[in-house]
């Protein structure tokens, strides 16, 4: 007999999904290019927000979104490869896979904002550095593309080798929020857990997130004056 137990959180399982799509989006933008690349690069901004969202919500979230409830410590990998962790949410390595990923879109995402493809497309933040400095950061937004496409390959992997092996399903839980588990295991995690995600947590998240978005895209710029060149500050001589 199982009990259905809710693990993820609406907020924690609209960040999943909406990256996924979001990433698959900026991949056929980024190959198809043309008039689809201002597309990539507002894609782009949007993947910073939902990062931003997800590592504030890392500490603020429900239990098993918060950091401290997955982080894949050495007792906790030690203790998942000897057979005897016990757990409902992200195992150890599972976590690590997690982690990952997010390394490698923060990586992916912050080199595009000073990246340029030579022709038309410029970063949001390319004139805060070189151009040289910005060819090589758009060589490591190309490069952390492959670890991103191999990691995700492991992801899929992963998800399959539960389902078939393990017959654990792990992406109904995601889109319900709602797993399966025996009623031993459910009452052992549920002491001192946190279940509501809360109003507040989550609009100061999006706040946050969104300010950082705005930022980086030219929000600032527009309360700042423009800096005017030595030409255009130069008072003309006069004529008499």
């Amino acid at each position: 007999m199982k009990v259905s137990i809710h693990i993820w959180d609406l907020p924690h399982r609209l960040f999943h999904w909406l990256l996924v799509v979001s990433v698959i989006a900026a991949y056929i933008t980024a190959k198809i290019g043309g008039a689809l690349t201002d597309w990539h690069g507002r894609l782009g901004l949007f993947i910073l927000g939902l990062l931003v969202f997800r590592i504030i919500w890392g500490f603020v979230g429900s239990t098993h979104s918060r950091f401290v409830t997955f982080f894949p410590t050495y007792s906790r990998l030690s203790a998942y490869f000897k057979g005897t962790w016990k757990g409902i949410g992200h195992n150890p390595l599972g976590a690590l896979s997690v982690i990952a990923l997010l390394t490698v879109l923060a990586v992916q995402v912050g080199t595009g904002l000073f990246a340029n493809d030579d022709i038309a497309f410029e970063g949001p933040l390319f004139n805060q550095v070189d151009k040289s400095f910005s060819d090589k950061l758009t060589g490591w937004h190309n490069i952390s593309f492959n670890f991103l496409l191999a990691l995700l390959g492991l992801h899929m992997a992963a998800l399959l080798y539960h389902r078939l092996v393990k017959k654990h399903n792990l992406v109904v839980p995601m889109l319900t929020g709602k797993k399966q588990i025996s009623p031993e295991l459910a009452e052992a995690v549920t002491i001192n857990s946190v279940n509501g995600f809360g109003a507040v947590r989550l609009i100061l998240s999006l706040i946050i997130s969104s300010t950082v978005v705005w930022s980086v895209s030219g929000g600032i710029a527009q309360f700042t004056p423009a800096q005017q060149s030595p030409q255009q500050t130069a008072q003309a001589p006069s004529s008499f």
